[in-house]
């Protein structure tokens, strides 16, 4: 793969509007031993239709030209910049030297497609989404699939919570609760975004500023994510903020998984092993009762790998609360490792062989079964999505920490910065 030591790309010509983007793009490369590399755009005729009005946000002043650079590890004479365009909504993909691609959006950090091999070499989209951008925009029950949520991700009870004595009150877009960031969370706001480049990986920077009391939450909070995809199939997420108030941060990348392929039958045969001895109980809005139960000798002991299914319908309170898995697991680690990634869930599809470790450094995961899809969605390869046709390991932070002081702080200072990595590696076996 090309170590591009410089790179730079300019947009010379755009027509903005619904019309079919028009643009030249030059780009120059630089390195020690290679020459320089002529790269082409292919404009794209596309459409947008928004259906129903809905507000977004954007933190751009015009339409953002902004380009993925994708580098062949076989043709190093040629590169090409793929664009679509969606007024300032971009798609981006990446593909490394093994055939992995990962695909992803400027609208709501998004990750619209994941493409592994299985045992055999066949490739296969295991990430729930859609083709377009009509699709995340109207997706009538809101799965968040693939985004990054926050500013707060998870639940906060009842909407509210208090910091220094003054009480701040939320959405609650989720019967009484607070989820995920609110009615326009970070999800639903198009990101500034440029290309990475480095030994052995390519990626995505994205940005974005959420303004004091967005969604409620005090304090301008600047955010940047980036995505890296390296030649080791290994998806690399880092998530950074600054505030100039305290404020509570908790974000997490919200993919919903099927090894088998995107539209493949339900998610119940899948091994999951997850890096847990307790987990946090919630009540009947799955909000967190504050107690970290240990999970041996009940259904939400996955210490050693088994079946998603094999006891997702035993006669168990905390299940009938999710309908399924929809929980909090504590991850097991020493003080040693406190703020080092480490492993947090394994997930084997028997059938095909695809693996998928999940390393993080938060402290928690959030397990999610994929209960409340029920069939009404269609995805991109053009089958519904199932009940249980995907599955979730959100890292994070506690749900409802900002009201559990029991719980690790997630209250960002002016002149910290919030850090944390997560990784999605994908083998077979």
């Amino acid at each position: 793969m090309l170590n591009a030591k410089h790179c730079n790309v300019v947009g010379d010509r755009l027509i903005m509007g619904r019309q079919r983007l028009q643009l030249k793009i030059n780009a120059k490369y630089r390195h020690e031993s290679l020459p320089k590399l002529k790269c082409s755009v292919k404009p794209l005729p596309v459409s947008l239709s928004l259906g129903k009005p809905m507000r977004i946000r954007t933190a751009l002043p015009f339409l953002l030209l902004s380009t993925l650079v994708s580098l062949s590890s076989s043709e190093l004479s040629h590169a090409e910049v793929a664009v679509e365009d969606f007024d300032s909504i971009k798609l981006y993909t990446l593909k490394n030297q093994s055939g992995m691609t990962v695909k992803l959006t400027n609208y709501g950090a998004t990750i619209t497609s994941i493409i592994v091999p299985d045992r055999e070499g066949n490739m296969v989209d295991v990430a729930l989404g859609y083709n377009r951008v009509e699709g995340y925009l109207n997706a009538v029950d809101k799965p968040y699939f693939g985004a990054i949520v926050g500013r707060y991700a998870n639940r906060i009870a009842g909407g509210q919570f208090t910091l220094d004595g003054k009480t701040y009150t939320l959405a609650t877009n989720n019967g009484e609760n607070h989820l995920h960031g609110g009615i326009t969370g970070f999800d639903k706001v198009v990101w500034n975004a440029k290309p990475m480049e480095g030994d052995g990986w390519s990626g995505i920077e994205l940005n974005y500023k959420a303004k004091d009391m967005e969604e409620g939450y005090p304090g301008n909070l600047d955010v940047k994510v980036t995505y890296r995809l390296t030649n080791a199939n290994e998806l690399v997420i880092d998530y950074f903020a600054t505030t100039d108030k305290k404020t509570p941060v908790n974000l997490t990348q919200h993919t919903y998984f099927n090894l088998k392929g995107e539209g493949e039958d339900t998610i119940l045969d899948h091994e999951l092993m997850i890096n847990a001895t307790k987990y946090t109980p919630v009540d009947q809005g799955l909000i967190p009762t504050g107690e970290l139960h240990a999970v041996a000798g009940t259904p939400f002991d996955f210490t050693s790998p088994k079946p998603i299914g094999k006891e997702i319908d035993q006669e168990n309170q905390q299940l009938q609360f999710g309908l399924g898995y929809d929980h909090n697991f504590v991850l097991d680690r020493s003080e040693q490792q406190e703020g080092e990634i480490a492993l947090a869930a394994k997930v084997v599809e028997p059938q095909s062989g695809r693996v998928l470790e999940v390393r993080t450094t938060e402290p928690g995961v959030q397990f999610y079964s994929g209960n409340f899809l029920n069939g009404r969605l269609k995805g991109k390869s053009g089958k519904t999505y199932q009940h249980r046709g995907g599955f979730c390991l959100e890292t994070q932070h506690y749900p409802d920490s900002p009201n559990q002081p029991s719980f690790p702080s997630t209250i960002l200072n002016p002149g910290e910065e919030y850090r944390s990595t997560t990784t999605f590696k994908f083998t077979t076996q």
